[in-house]
């Protein structure tokens, strides 16, 4: 396929602007922290919680809603035994949770001026927050990868996409690029910059390659931004080195944005191939993570024996319902499901009944300990998880630093309200 030059200097000047942006924004928060008393990591991380509410709820809502119908069809595509009808249980499962994640939980974290959404988990659970600090962290990582590779996979693994039946059906002996087709030279993965280069004016083909890169950009550097904001806050300054100043932690986030940045790139070589790991995170986010985030913001009942009860709950059921990606064959056999191939192909909703079933355990689990611990059933001694030294409830909305003071008498009003040991 010839270079296209001025596909090539549009895109260099889009990716120059963006730099340059970047260079402007900085010297912008600068100064702002400067004329203002706004936290300088806020500013780094957040900033300086400028962004409304309402186009907060929309870019959580959108991305994960897309993500939830992309990794749908990347089940269908991944395992060709299933028709793309049997992945739709999933589009239903994960609309429902991520339509939840951006109009349900967007405002009560923005109104107790969380800066992660791990921060809830070190509040209420203090140690036991290391895990869903973890997921998340293998999550963003895993994140990069997906995005960086999202064009070639997702547009063209699965044939129901405009451009791809576009690209199958076209007469190529009419373009400069000729016959065989693409798909016939194996060049299946550039399907697209092929069909914008040879079936489109110019200025379309610079359109649409600008549009996919930019909004590849923005979910890969959300990613990235995800990571550090969680490596930095949750784990650097909650447990590592309380005392870090501000200056400090940037140039852990800085660094930490390299690292990931740099690993999240080399997994795009995993040999399973990307929709293997955009699969892999999204069950990583609604098994595990959906039913926590629902207890841990929604319910006080909910305490930390409750939560790693409900995680063990969720892994231990995830596990024997099988996973292929990972080699582990079907134990627990759920109705509709059939052998291919000696292989037994669950079909029952199991990520949705291994999620119900994570969010049950935590109510139950955490309401029959508060309940023993309370009545002194269970001595005080027996407190391993420190459930009886824990906030039972988040600080309430629209609290102010004083409030969370009060909350946590050992916390100080300029740190990050979070447990330091792990």
């Amino acid at each position: 396929m010839a270079l296209n030059i001025p596909g090539v200097v549009v895109m260099v000047f889009f990716y120059l602007m963006v730099f340059g942006t970047g260079i402007w924004a900085s010297f912008k928060s600068k100064k702002v922290t400067k004329k203002t008393s706004a936290d300088q990591i806020e500013m780094t991380l957040l900033g300086n919680r400028g962004i409304s509410l309402v186009v907060g709820m929309f870019t959580m809502s959108a991305t994960w809603i897309g993500g939830g119908f992309l990794c749908s069809f990347a089940e269908a595509a991944y395992y060709p035994s299933r028709g793309i009808l049997d992945a739709l249980h999933m589009v239903i499962a994960y609309c429902f949770a991520f339509i939840i994640c951006g109009l349900v939980f967007a405002k009560p974290m923005r109104d107790r001026r969380f800066v992660t959404m791990l921060d809830p988990f070190h509040i209420k659970y203090g140690n036991v927050a290391c895990i869903f600090t973890i997921i998340s962290l293998i999550a963003d990582l895993i994140w990069v990868p997906t995005t960086l590779s999202a064009l070639a996979f997702i547009i063209f693994a699965i044939p129901p996409t405009i451009i791809g039946a576009v690209a199958i059906t076209a007469d190529w002996n009419k373009t400069s690029y000729g016959s065989p087709s693409p798909l016939e030279r194996g060049e299946g993965a550039n399907i697209f910059p092929i069909t914008l280069n040879n079936l489109t004016p110019p200025y379309i083909a610079i359109c649409g390659i600008s549009a996919v890169a930019a909004a590849v950009m923005s979910s890969a550097d959300s990613a990235l931004l995800s990571g550090a904001t969680t490596f930095s806050t949750n784990i650097y300054k909650g447990i590592l080195r309380p005392q870090a100043s501000s200056r400090e932690l940037k140039w852990v986030i800085q660094a930490v944005v390299v690292v990931i940045g740099i690993g999240g790139t080399s997994l795009t070589s995993f040999e399973k191939g990307v929709l293997a790991l955009w699969y892999i995170v999204a069950e990583m986010n609604y098994v595990f993570m959906f039913p926590q985030l629902i207890c841990v913001l929604f319910f006080d009942v909910a305490n930390v024996y409750g939560s790693v009860m409900g995680f063990l709950v969720s892994l231990l059921l995830r596990l024997l319902c099988g996973w292929s990606i990972f080699g582990i064959p079907a134990v627990l056999h759920l109705p509709g499901g059939s052998y291919e191939n000696g292989v037994y192909i669950q079909r029952f909703p199991f990520n949705t009944l291994c999620m119900l079933c994570s969010l049950a355990s935590i109510l139950l689990f955490s309401y029959l300990a508060a309940l023993q611990f309370d009545k002194g059933i269970i001595p005080e001694s027996w407190d391993m998880l420190n459930f009886l030294k824990l906030p039972r409830k988040l600080p309430p909305m629209g609290a102010s630093k004083e409030d969370k003071k009060k909350e946590d008498p050992h916390q100080d009003p300029s740190e990050p309200m979070m447990n330091t040991s792990c």
